[in-house]
C-alpha cells in the first residue's frame, strides 16, 4: 500500500506564488511517508527527469502531471508523457486519453470558485476516471460532499489530494493506493478503484489562516 498525493505545485509553478522547491517538496513527502506524489503545476508539466534520482534515494515515485486549464476550469492530467499542454478543450482530453495511457482527475469539481468543474462534470461524465477529495475542508464546511455524491453515483473513485501551495498543507487528506512503486501500477490501480481516502478536517483557525495567505497572493505586486 502506497501513500500517494496527486495534486501539489511547486515554485516552478507558472500562475501561483509557491514558496518551497521540487526538492523542499520530495523532502517534505519522504518525511511524511509518501510513496509517490505528482508535481501538478498550472498549466505546465513540469519535467520531472532531473529529479527522480533526489526523489528515488528518498524513496518517492514522481509522477509527471499537469493542473490543466480548459474553458477556463481545472483537470488533472496524471501520468500522460507528453500532450498535455496543447490540450484546449475536453474533446482533446479524449484523444489525449485515447492516444496514451494516463489519469484524468477532478480537482476540487464543487468548490465555490470559476475555476471548478461543476456542470463539465455531468456533461463529460466519461472523461473523469477519479474525483478528488480535497484537503480544504473543516468539520463543519466541507464542498467535498457533492463530490463524493457524484463519484458514487457515477461509479468513479475518489482521491484525496492535498491541492499542496505550501507545504503544511501535506499529509491532513491523501489517497493510499494498492499499488506497486511506479506512476503506471498506482495510476492503473486507482482507475480499478484500488484506493482509499484518508483524510483529517482541518480546524477552523488554520483553515482561515491557509485561504487568507493564499488569496492574498492574488493582489501581490509580483503578479502585475
Amino acid at each position: 500500500m502506497l501513500k500517494v498525493e496527486l495534486h501539489s505545485h511547486t515554485s516552478d509553478d507558472p500562475i501561483d506564488r509557491i514558496p518551497h522547491t521540487a526538492t523542499d517538496l520530495i523532502d517534505r513527502a519522504a518525511a511524511l511517508g509518501y510513496g509517490a506524489i505528482a508535481i501538478t503545476l498550472h498549466d505546465r508539466q513540469l519535467d520531472i527527469r532531473p529529479l527522480e534520482p533526489y526523489a528515488a534515494e528518498r524513496g518517492v515515485v514522481l509522477i509527471p502531471g499537469i493542473e490543466r486549464t480548459i474553458l477556463g476550469r481545472h483537470v488533472l492530467l496524471i501520468n500522460f508523457r507528453s500532450g498535455t499542454e496543447e490540450v484546449r478543450g475536453f474533446e482533446d482530453v479524449a484523444r489525449l486519453k485515447r492516444r496514451a495511457p494516463g489519469l484524468v482527475v477532478a480537482p476540487h469539481p464543487f468548490f465555490p470558485a470559476p475555476n471548478c468543474l461543476r456542470g463539465f462534470m455531468d456533461r463529460y461524465p466519461d472523461l473523469f476516471d477519479a474525483v478528488e477529495y480535497n484537503a480544504m475542508f473543516t468539520a463543519r464546511l466541507n464542498f467535498n460532499a457533492r463530490a463524493v455524491r457524484w463519484a458514487a453515483r457515477h461509479r468513479k473513485p475518489m482521491v484525496g489530494c492535498g491541492d499542496v501551495h505550501r507545504l503544511h498543507m501535506l499529509g491532513t487528506t491523501f489517497s493510499v493506493v494498492d499499488a506497486e512503486p511506479d506512476p503506471d501500477s498506482i495510476c492503473a490501480a486507482i482507475a480499478a478503484g484500488r484506493v482509499r481516502v484518508e483524510s483529517t478536517p482541518l480546524k477552523w483557525v488554520r483553515a482561515v489562516g491557509t485561504m487568507t495567505d493564499l488569496m492574498a497572493d492574488e493582489w501581490l505586486p509580483w503578479k502585475s
